[in-house]
């Protein structure tokens, strides 16, 4: 089943708790897919007015600061260890290879790799538990933590749920177009036909009687 045909199936306040939940997780360093959740959450409330956007909003952006926050204490504590550990579970997301590269980014940009991770998939899992890792402030953590959660978050439910209001409204115009212009086609081809059909009766020859045969005496 379709991730919107299950979502459909669950009561508005349920979506927002899931949606804030799966986000955390993810955040929190457990490999799930939270963007795909919240875009199909955002998009079904643009549909059904059930769902809030602003309470979708903001159950995505708790879930993912305090996700990310929890991430950070667990790393912080958990050390290097930590992430061998998360590299036997998830080989697949923690493998040293992604470790490297995602270590290399904090190292380059600092608390910019925290607030830009938002919109990386492989950045978003690794962001808090890295940042404690590597033990980077506290404060720079929170403040880039806070806003590119409002950002990625918020954003990206506003800007779904609005894509999905123009998107609406565009088909259920078109709907209409498309019925229209099915006549108006329909129509026309009748038209045409019918004056073609006349042209060709009048350019045909007319029948003439048969001439009379001589009779011999």
């Amino acid at each position: 089943m379709h991730v919107q045909e299950w979502l459909e199936t669950i009561p508005a306040v349920a979506i927002y708790a899931l949606v804030g939940v799966v986000i955390g997780l993810e955040s929190l360093g457990i490999p799930l897919p939270g963007e795909i959740v919240l875009v199909s959450s955002a998009l079904l409330a643009s549909q059904h007015g059930d769902i809030n956007p602003y309470v979708l909003g903001a159950c995505a952006t708790a879930g993912a600061i305090i996700g990310d926050s929890i991430g950070y204490a667990i790393g912080r504590k958990g050390g290097r260890p930590l992430l061998v550990w998360l590299g036997k579970k998830f080989p697949k997301h923690f493998s040293e290879a992604n470790v490297a590269l995602a270590e290399r980014s904090f190292q380059k940009w600092g608390m910019w790799a925290v607030f830009f991770g938002r919109f990386i998939a492989l950045l978003r899992i690794f962001a808090g538990p890295l940042a404690g890792v590597l033990h980077m402030p506290y404060w720079k953590f929170l403040i880039a933590n806070v806003f590119g959660g409002i950002l990625w978050a918020g954003g990206t439910t506003a800007v779904i749920y609005s894509v999905g209001i123009v998107a609406e409204a565009w088909l259920k115009r078109f709907s209409w177009l498309g019925l229209v212009l099915a006549v108006l086609i329909g129509v026309a081809s009748m038209l045409i036909i019918k004056n073609r059909a006349k042209k060709a009766a009048a350019e045909r020859p007319e029948a003439t009687d048969p001439e009379p045969v001589a009779v011999g005496d």
